[in-house]
This record gives C-alpha cells, sequence and structure tokens, in this order.
C-alpha cells in the first residue's frame, strides 16, 4: 500500500469536518464530491452558492453530500465578525473591518469557522498565495503549544525501501522558511516529529542536517545547527534526534560509524530529515523526487494550533483530495 492509501485508510477511520475556502473553484468542486464520495471527510464548500453550483453543471460534478456555504447569508458570519474583531481589536482591527473581511474574503470566513470549531482543518491555494493562505491562519488560529515557528514538510515515498521507514520519509523545511535561527530550526525539527506520529503513525528519528558532522566544521552555520539540535531536545527530549549529521553520515550505517559513533539516529534508518535552510531543503527534496523517482506529497503545513493547508495553484484535482486526506488525519491528532 502507498504513503498516500495509507493516509487515506487513516483518514475514514474517523471522519473530520474540512472547509474548502475556494468554494467556486473547479478543481476544488470536483475534489470535493471525490472526496465525500471516497469517504476521507465531511467537505463544505465556502462561495455564492449559484456560483458553486453553476461550476458543478459545467463540470459534471454531482455535489451530493458536499454542504454549501454563503458567507452573505450564514447564520453565524455576525459571530465570526464579532469574534475576528475581538481577536484583532489590538491590532486597530474595527468592526467594520472585521464584517468586511467575515462577508468579503472566504479565507477569512473559512479561517474563523475553524476557530470557532465548526470545522476540523482547512485547505486553500488553489487559487490564492501561500501569504494570503497563510496570513488569516497566523492571525486568528495562531501556533500551537511549544511550538514558534510555522513551517512545512514533505512525505517522501522513495521506490526503494532501503532509507527510512520502507522508503517513506519527511523531509522539512522545503517550503516556508528561507533562513531560520537555532530556535526556529529547534521548533521546525520538533514540528516535523509531530506530523510523522499523526500522519504515517511512525515513531520518528530524526537527523539534523548540515555539511559538517560532529564538529568537523567550524561555521556560524554549523554552530546554529549545534544549538538547535540541543533546544529542539529541550523542547522535546522524548524524541530521538541527533546532529549536526552530513546526509551520508546520517544515512549510511558504514559512514556513520566513521563520522558519528555512538549516534541513535545516525545510521539506524532516519525518517525525518531537517535541512539547514530552505535552499537546502527545496533543492534536496526535489533532487530526490527528480533524480531518484520519489513521490512528494505536500508542502504538508504543520506548527498550527489546527490544520490549515496550502495547495500549489498548479494543483490538480487527484492533489487537492490527497492533501485534504493529510490534513483530515492531522485533524485526527
Amino acid at each position: 500500500m502507498s504513503v498516500i492509501d495509507q493516509i487515506k485508510a487513516k483518514a475514514k477511520t474517523q471522519l473530520k469536518h474540512i472547509v474548502l475556502a475556494e468554494g467556486d473553484e473547479p478543481r476544488t468542486v470536483q475534489a470535493a464530491a471525490k472526496i465525500v464520495a471516497e469517504g476521507l471527510a465531511k467537505i463544505t464548500l465556502v462561495g455564492k452558492e449559484e456560483s458553486i453550483r453553476k461550476v458543478a453543471a459545467e463540470t459534471g460534478t454531482d455535489l451530493t453530500g458536499v454542504t454549501l456555504v454563503d458567507p452573505a447569508t450564514y447564520a453565524k458570519s455576525e459571530a465570526y465578525a464579532e469574534k475576528l474583531c475581538e481577536l484583532r481589536q489590538k491590532k486597530g482591527m474595527t468592526p467594520e473591518q472585521a464584517k468586511d473581511l467575515v462577508y468579503n474574503n472566504t479565507l477569512y470566513f473559512a479561517t474563523m469557522m475553524l476557530k470557532m470549531d465548526d470545522a476540523d482543518g482547512m485547505v486553500a491555494g488553489a487559487i490564492n498565495s501561500t501569504g494570503n493562505v497563510l496570513r488569516p491562519a497566523l492571525q486568528i488560529i495562531k501556533t500551537a503549544p511549544g511550538i514558534s515557528t510555522v513551517s512545512s514538510c514533505f512525505v517522501m515515498e522513495l521506490p526503494n525501501g532501503d532509507y527510512g521507514d520502507n522508503g517513506v520519509m519527511l523531509f522539512g523545511d522545503c517550503a516556508v522558511n528561507i533562513e531560520p535561527n537555532a530556535d526556529e530550526l529547534a521548533s521546525i525539527a520538533v514540528a516535523t516529529a509531530k506530523t510523522s506520529r499523526e500522519l504515517l503513525s511512525a515513531e520518528p528519528r530524526v537527523a539534523m542536517l548540515s555539511f559538517s558532522t560532529k564538529g568537523s566544521a567550524k561555521h556560524e552555520v554549523v554552530t546554529r545547527v549545534q544549538e538547535a539540535t540541543q533546544k529542539a531536545h529541550e523542547l522535546a527530549p522524548d524524541i530521538q534526534l541527533d546532529g549536526e549529521l552530513q546526509a551520508d553520515a546520517a544515512l549510511v550505517p558504514e559512514v556513520a560509524k566513521l563520522k558519528a559513533p555512538g549516534s541513535t539516529v545516525a545510521g539506524n534508518r532516519p525518517n525525518v530529515l531537517i535541512f539547514p535552510n530552505l535552499a537546502a531543503g527545496n533543492i534536496g527534496y526535489k533532487l530526490v523526487q527528480r533524480l531518484a523517482g520519489a513521490k512528494a506529497i505536500g508542502p504538508i503545513i504543520q506548527g498550527l494550533a489546527k490544520p490549515v493547508n496550502d495547495l500549489s495553484r498548479g494543483c490538480n484535482v487527484e492533489e487537492i483530495v490527497n492533501t485534504v486526506a493529510a490534513v483530515a488525519v492531522k485533524a485526527q491528532g
């Protein structure tokens, strides 16, 4: 069974309610129907009902079982606006501004559904930038307890099972934080380890990657990873985590024996790789995807108090379905 099939199977065990903020976007409408038909989640599409049904007719999509919500007529919209104003009043938000956002911006409306426990997770990004999707989440949902940084990871499924858990690994952060400091890097490591447990039911073995292994090189970038490793241990002492490690020392038992003897992670099939910055992470996952033929699922947004996930604007219907399944599983956690 592929990793996405495992995620879908887990999503079916405890149905969660996921709100799709871009309700009249054609791929999203088709994905909503497919998600409900496969029994992966309960789905709400946000938007004008007339527009959503028009798209459904044009794409031949049966929306039976999908809930449609129009902020302009929804019974709780006024309460959402009042709560949003309360949450953001110290930032200068007025009741009029809050009402405008709730009634006219589906991203804010969907985020308020999540905040008010009227949904378990949110997905958007087919026609909105990552910044637009995450901005209301950062303002309203905020980060999870003990996590200071919102980040991302990719689930990497390699064609052979020589690495990770039968070829399945998590790479973080490959999409959000450009040059994380030690505290942020530690937070990314802890959040990715949590994603390993929630999404894959896999006990994390985390390798903090660098161009140095155990002090073999001296540089401020190396020091940052060393400090992040220590901070991650302090944040989550129950996680099996080690660093700083070069990639070969982390992955190859023979190299690990030479470069990091005694490490509980190096050479012991680490299943979570934490890259020192976005350049390394983004290049790394794309090289593994293209040269090793790995499947990349993500980015999975992590670190928020409730699950919100971005989509690529080039996504297809199946990728939306897969992302919703992943968010549903994270909501179970």
